[in-house]
C-alpha cells in the first residue's frame, strides 16, 4: 500500500524565500510514479556548470544500489529522479573543529552551498550534515512532492555522510556504500549493527534485547546464512543488546546486507507498493456481454526470476495459477452473482514468512453478472500482523486495507480440522484465546468473501 510521505507545514515566510523549481529528471523510470517508489536524489555543492557531473554521478550511486541484493531483485518497483539544485560554489564546508581528527587530510574551508551541509558537524569530522531539513522538504514540496525518500549527494571528494530523515553522502571514498548504508536507516529504519551507542540503541528489525532463540524475532534465519544472536560487544551496556550477523552492510561498509535486514527491506517495499502495476477491466460495464469475457493482470515482476505468485478464483473455486490473462466463457458462471478474483503474493525466498510477521497480499475482485457483464471492480492491498508467534495463551491479529474489508481466520490442525475461526476487523487490534489448544503446529488461513488470501503457520506453546 503506498503510503505517501507527509510534508512538513512550512511557515510562509519560508515558502515566499525558498519557492523555488529547479530541473527535474527522472534517470531510471519503471512506470507511473504514483504506483512506484520514488527515489529522489538532490544536488549540493554543484555549481550550475558542473549538472551534468551531477547526473553521473547520482547515475553512478543508482547503478551500484541496483546491483546490490534485494534493490537488485525489486529494481523494476522504483523510479529515480533527480532534482539538479545549484550551489553558489562547489563543495562543502570543513571548519577544521573536529576534535576526533586534530590533523585533518581536509583542507579548511567555508562553502557557500545551497542546504548548508559541512563536515565537522557535532564535533565528527566524517559526519557530513545539514541542520537545514525545512529547506530540503520544501525544494521537495515544490518540485516532486510524491517523493518516497531522498537523498542529498555532495560534491565533495572526501570521506563523509549521515543519515536522518534524509540521507546525505558526500562523493568521495565509498560514497555509494555510505548512501546506501544511510537508506537503511532512512528508508527501512534499520539499525546499526557496530554499536551505535547507548542513546541510539533500540529493538529495531536487526537490533535486540532478547536472547532467547525460540523467541528473538530473527527466530527463523537463526541457522542460516550465518544468523544468529551475537552481542554488540563482552561487557557494559553494549553486551546487553544483540544484532543477527557480523558481517552486515549496517555494519561494514563493503559487505551484503544480512538475511535479517534484506527481509526488512523487501518488507518496506512491500509496505509501500502493490505488486499488482494494472488489470482490465479496470471499469464496470453495464453492456451486454461477449463471450469469453477476458481479464488481465498485469504485475511489478522481480528480478532475475519473477517470484509474485497469482491465484485466480472464480466463486471460491480455484481456475488458474500464476496466469497474466484468463477467459471466462458463459457456461462457467452461475444465474446470479459471480465473483472473479485473483491473490498476488510475493513468494521470494528472502523473505522467512514463519518468522515475518507482517503478511501483505494484493487482490483484484470483478463482479459479473452472465447478462449484464462486469458490474463491479475493487482492487485492495491487505495487510495482516499476528503475535506473539509462538503464543501460549493469546494470539492477536491486526489487520489494515484500503476497503475496510473484514477478513475471516481459520486456525487448522496440521489434521486438517478447522479448530478456531474468528472475524477480524479492519483496524482492529482481535485477540484469540488459544489457551485451550495442545501445544504444537497449527495452520492459520485468511479468508476474504471467502478467498483464501493468506496462510500462516502459528505454533502454540
Amino acid at each position: 500500500m503506498k503510503k505517501l510521505l507527509l510534508l512538513a507545514l512550512i511557515s510562509l515566510t519560508v515558502q515566499l524565500v525558498f519557492s523555488q523549481t529547479f530541473d527535474v529528471q527522472a534517470i531510471k523510470n519503471s512506470g507511473d510514479d504514483v504506483k512506484r517508489i520514488n527515489l529522489v536524489i538532490l544536488s549540493e555543492g554543484y555549481q550550475a556548470s558542473e549538472m551534468s557531473q551531477f547526473e553521473t554521478d547520482a547515475t553512478n550511486f543508482m547503478n551500484d544500489m541496483f546491483s546490490q541484493v534485494p534493490f537488485v531483485n525489486y529494481e523494476n518497483y522504483f523510479n529515480v529522479h533527480i532534482i539538479k539544485v545549484p550551489s553558489n560554489e562547489s563543495g562543502a564546508t570543513h571548519p577544521g573543529t573536529a576534535s576526533d581528527e586534530p590533523n585533518p587530510i581536509v583542507p579548511t574551508l567555508t562553502v557557500d552551498n545551497y542546504f548548508g551541509t559541512a563536515y565537522d558537524s557535532y564535533d565528527i569530522h566524517r559526519l557530513l550534515y545539514t541542520e537545514n531539513a525545512a529547506l530540503i522538504s520544501t525544494v521537495l514540496a515544490n518540485n516532486f512532492p510524491l517523493y518516497d525518500q531522498a537523498l542529498i549527494l555532495v560534491n565533495s571528494p572526501y570521506y563523509g555522510g549521515s543519515g536522518g530523515q534524509f540521507p546525505i553522502t558526500s562523493t568521495g571514498e565509498d560514497a555509494s556504500e555510505i548512501a546506501i548504508h544511510e537508506l537503511g536507516h532512512s528508508f527501512v529504519d534499520l539499525k546499526d549493527e557496530y554499536y551505535p551507542g547507548d542513546i541510539l540503541a533500540e529493538e529495531g528489525i536487526n537490533m535486540t534485547q532478547e536472547t532467547d532463540p525460540t523467541l528473538v524475532k530473527w527466530k527463523n534465519w537463526i541457522g542460516s546464512n550465518s544468523v544468529s544472536i551475537f552481542p554488540y560487544a563482552t561487557s557494559g551496556t553494549a553486551s546487553t543488546w544483540n544484532r543477527p550477523h557480523q558481517s552486515c552492510k549496517m555494519r561494514y561498509l563493503g559487505y551484503d546486507f544480512c538475511a535479517v535486514c534484506k527481509e526488512g527491506i523487501i518488507e518496506r517495499i512491500h509496505d509501500l507498493i502493490s505488486p499488482i502495476d494494472s488489470y482490465m477491466p479496470t471499469e464496470a460495464t453495464i453492456t451486454e456481454p461477449n463471450f469469453p469475457l477476458n481479464f488481465q493482470l498485469n504485475t511489478i515482476q522481480t528480478l532475475p526470476t519473477n517470484t509474485l505468485e497469482s491465484t485466480w478464483t472464480l466463486n471460491g473455486n480455484d481456475i488458474a495459477t500464476n496466469e497474466e490473462t484468463v477467459a471466462i466463457e458463459e457456461s462457467d458462471l452461475t444465474t446470479d452473482t459471480n465473483n472473479l478474483t485473483v491473490v498476488v503474493r510475493d513468494a521470494t525466498s528472502l523473505i522467512d514468512i514463519d518468522n515475518h510477521e507482517t503478511i501483505h497480499v494484493a487482490t483484484v475482485t470483478w463482479t459479473i453478472d452472465n447478462t449484464l457483464g462486469v458490474q463491479q471492480v475493487s482492487a485492495n492491498d491487505f495487510s495482516l500482523t499476528m503475535f506473539p508467534n509462538p503464543a501460549n495463551s493469546i494470539v492477536n491479529i491486526k489487520l489494515e486495507n484500503v476497503l475496510n474489508e473484514n477478513v475471516v481466520v481459520e486456525i487448522i490442525s496440521l489434521d486438517g480440522k478447522k479448530i478456531k475461526s474468528a472475524q477480524i476487523y479492519n483496524d482492529q487490534n482481535t485477540s484469540i484465546d488459544i489457551s485451550t489448544l495442545s501445544n504444537g503446529l497449527y495452520i492459520t488461513n485468511f479468508y476474504a468473501k471467502g478467498i483464501l488470501i493468506a496462510s500462516k503457520k502459528l505454533i502454540k506453546n
